[in-house]
């Protein structure tokens, strides 16, 4: 589970790298007037996986590698079946966030390609 919570920050990582590039991206764009409700929302999604990426999801995997060097450390407090838990709580998030980025980044190249 340590090596699988070192990937996940190694793809966080790269999905901040990939958000830059599309924050530029669209911010490079001019969208013509009939696209500017489209180019908003997309602007929007993005802020939004940013928000949840920056915010929240990188700092609870940096939370999950802390608890398993507490469990490590058999520290009172901590058990195994909590840290179990919370790992396959923060897998369902990482593959719900590579979902909803995966759509995001086709719904970019989409309206990209119709400029």
């Amino acid at each position: 589970m340590h090596h699988e919570s070192l990937e996940w920050l190694d793809t966080i990582a790269f999905w901040k790298d990939e958000m830059k590039f599309f924050d530029k991206l669209l911010h490079m764009s001019e969208p013509i007037e009939a696209n500017l409700k489209r180019h908003r929302q997309l602007l929007e999604d993005l802020e939004n996986l940013q928000k949840d990426l920056y915010d929240q999801l990188e700092q609870d995997v940096i939370d999950h590698e802390k608890l398993l060097a507490r469990l490590l450390k058999a520290e009172r407090g901590y058990a195994d079946q909590d840290y179990r838990e919370k790992h396959r709580r923060l897998k369902n998030r990482m593959e719900t966030m590579m979902n909803d980025f995966k759509t995001f980044k086709r719904t970019v190249f989409e309206y990209v390609k119709s400029l």
